[in-house]
């Protein structure tokens, strides 16, 4: 099914940040390139023949079965980042904590590289899909998630399971940067945009 990742995009993330949208992070126009995540990758689109068929499947059961995992290795290793990723984080949800935090995990297993639970949610908010623009996206994820304990300055890679308004992934990615960590690469299973 290598015919179904979802890759070759060089607009992954947000760049600009909309006029007071986030204000307790103090984002404001253009996000620096230091602070802007790198080129990244998606295995599919949501609920797509195929891989996004059973990320669309395995979301519902709150669990991510193996396939996916080998198949995002082999995805990652095609693309091969350069430089390379020396660590693994992942987005938490609170809607269901375990669920992208073990596919992380198994991911990093899987890659031989050490997983360090640095993002933290500390607030909640309303799904994103929920949000009318992207001004709304943005500020109902201001002061959402923080960074914690030990942040290598290497190469990271981000973990999420959905990518829609592509904003949760631009402000972690931000913040990761922030807290001193090296480039960060977003890897995400699916994508409900269709414009991606």
């Amino acid at each position: 099914m290598i015919n179904n990742y979802v890759d070759g995009y060089c607009t992954f993330l947000r760049i600009r940040s909309p006029a007071d949208a986030c204000k307790e992070y103090d984002f404001k126009g253009n996000l620096p390139l230091d602070l802007r995540a790198e080129t990244g990758r998606i295995l599919a689109r949501w609920d797509s023949v195929g891989w996004g068929g059973m990320v669309s499947e395995d979301k519902w059961r709150g669990n991510f079965r193996s396939e996916l995992v080998e198949a995002a290795v082999e995805m990652y290793r095609q693309w091969s980042p350069s430089p390379e990723p020396e660590w693994v984080t992942s987005v938490p949800s609170g809607r269901r904590p375990e669920l992208v935090l073990n596919f992380a995990k198994q991911l990093s297993n899987s890659l031989n590289l050490p997983y360090r639970p640095v993002v933290v949610k500390v607030k909640s908010h309303e799904e994103q899909k929920l949000q009318e623009n992207s001004f709304h996206q943005c500020s109902n994820l201001d002061g959402v998630f923080s960074i914690q304990g030990n942040v290598p300055d290497s190469p990271v890679l981000l973990v999420d399971d959905i990518v829609d308004s592509r904003w949760t992934l631009t402000i972690v990615a931000a913040l990761l940067r922030q807290a001193g960590s090296g480039l960060v690469y977003p890897l995400t299973l699916a994508t409900t945009n269709p414009r991606m």
